[in-house]
């Protein structure tokens, strides 16, 4: 150890660093901003997650509840015009998929042979 090192400041500065990192997170990986019940609420809320398969089955439960989607961000930046619709589009087509399985009394192998929507 060389004179003026201080290994108890240095401690107390890596505390610092940990305590800083823990306050502000990661930001994670996708955001889903949505009004639920549009007619009657003006409050945004957000949906967080890093799993883009937790994502898409938001999607579809928002898409299901009547839920207005606002906007869908991935790490931290609005997705572009075609990502957003190609998203909405993959949820409402397994919606379709399972409300026609459900309707006709089908697997979901028979409706993507009969109707190409993939399960």
């Amino acid at each position: 150890m060389r004179w003026g090192d201080d290994p108890i400041g240095e401690r107390a500065k890596r505390r610092l660093i940990a305590v800083e990192t823990m306050t502000h997170p990661m930001l994670a990986k996708f955001a889903i901003n949505y009004t639920v019940f549009p007619e009657h609420n003006k409050r945004v809320e957000t949906h967080h997650t890093d799993d883009p398969v937790e994502a898409e089955t938001f999607l579809v439960q928002l898409l299901t509840s009547g839920a207005r989607i606002h906007s869908i961000m991935h790490d931290g930046v609005p997705v572009e015009p075609h990502q957003f619709d190609r998203l909405l589009k993959v949820a409402a087509t397994r919606v379709a998929a399972e409300l026609i399985s459900r309707s006709l009394h089908m697997d979901y192998a028979e409706v993507k042979h009969r109707f190409g929507f993939a399960s």
